[in-house]
């Protein structure tokens, strides 16, 4: 169910500061139309942090309203646990195909913790989760073992690995049920990681180069390693312009400057310094986006 490209979408603001929902409407066509399979509102790259409850469960309303292909897997993780479960009912009765919910930041839980938080989470909802492991973020790691454990729980059905530890994304490919799909979570390590047993990717740069990211997944699922070598090293510039800022600052910029919609902002993410955006709009202009 969740091998491919998926985007983590981001959420298009009005210069008044309110959700742009005609043009998040505009992106789930975008997307769909560049053959995205997955699409992931209320991530980090969605600015989840910043949305109220009415807003996080608009975006996801309005994405599961207009994709007519795309399975919707809404954001819906919090550091209460309480929380996260309150999100992931109102998702599913929105009509999400599935949820990504982060491992709790801040508290910084025990693995046996972070076992009983997402055992919460799945005893309450039908449909599948996505772990989202992100320990730049969230300030603590879920190793293999605790993933492993976790990947017997009925309803977990995979993880978003950003850790960066591709031995850890092996090992957890390598003992995981057959069913339990590994995803990469970062850009720059999609073709080492589906190298070592991930199935595709939750993407940021897919928001503004769905194709490509697609036609990257697909070659490295068909065993077709030069391919995706090639493809990859032609998205390497890209990807890193992505990130020269916090995400999603640059990527959001990015969809500004090609006329897509886009907006402002929410602190206190702002806007990007004059010098990065000076780089990113000639990298965006050597691959003909701009």
């Amino acid at each position: 169910m969740f091998s491919g490209c998926a985007t983590a979408i981001i959420t298009p603001m009005r210069r008044d500061g309110a959700i742009d929902e005609d043009g998040l409407r505009e992106l789930v066509r975008f997307q769909e139309d560049n053959g995205i399979s997955m699409l992931v509102p209320c991530g980090t790259t969605g600015e989840s942090a910043t949305l109220d409850y009415q807003e996080h469960l608009r975006v996801i309303e309005i994405v599961v309203d207009e994709a007519k292909r795309a399975r919707v897997v809404a954001g819906t993780g919090a550091n209460a646990t309480s929380e996260a479960v309150h999100l992931s009912k109102a998702a599913q009765d929105l009509g999400a195909h599935a949820l990504l919910s982060v491992s709790p930041y801040y508290n910084k839980p025990t693995p046996a913790g972070v076992v009983k938080h997402f055992e919460a989470i799945a005893g309450a909802v039908d449909i599948p989760i996505i772990v989202y492991n992100i320990p730049s973020r969230t300030g603590s790691n879920i190793n293999a073992a605790t993933m492993l454990k976790m990947a017997e729980i009925p309803g977990i059905a995979g993880v978003k690995e950003a850790s960066g530890d591709l031995a850890q994304m092996a090992a957890i490919a390598a003992s995981a049920p057959k069913d339990f799909t590994v995803l990469s979570g970062d850009d720059a390590l999609t073709v080492p990681a589906m190298a070592v047993g991930a199935k595709g990717v939750i993407s940021v740069v897919s928001n503004i180069v769905p194709d490509r990211v697609v036609s990257l997944v697909k070659a490295m699922n068909a065993g077709k390693l030069e391919e995706a070598r090639r493809l990859n090293a032609d998205l390497i510039p890209l990807v890193a312009a992505m990130f020269i800022e916090t995400n999603p600052i640059p990527v959001k910029t990015a969809l500004r400057v090609m006329g897509k919609p886009s907006g402002p902002f929410r602190l206190p993410l702002c806007d990007m310094s004059e010098a990065n955006l000076d780089s990113l709009r000639k990298t965006l202009s050597s691959y003909g986006l701009i």
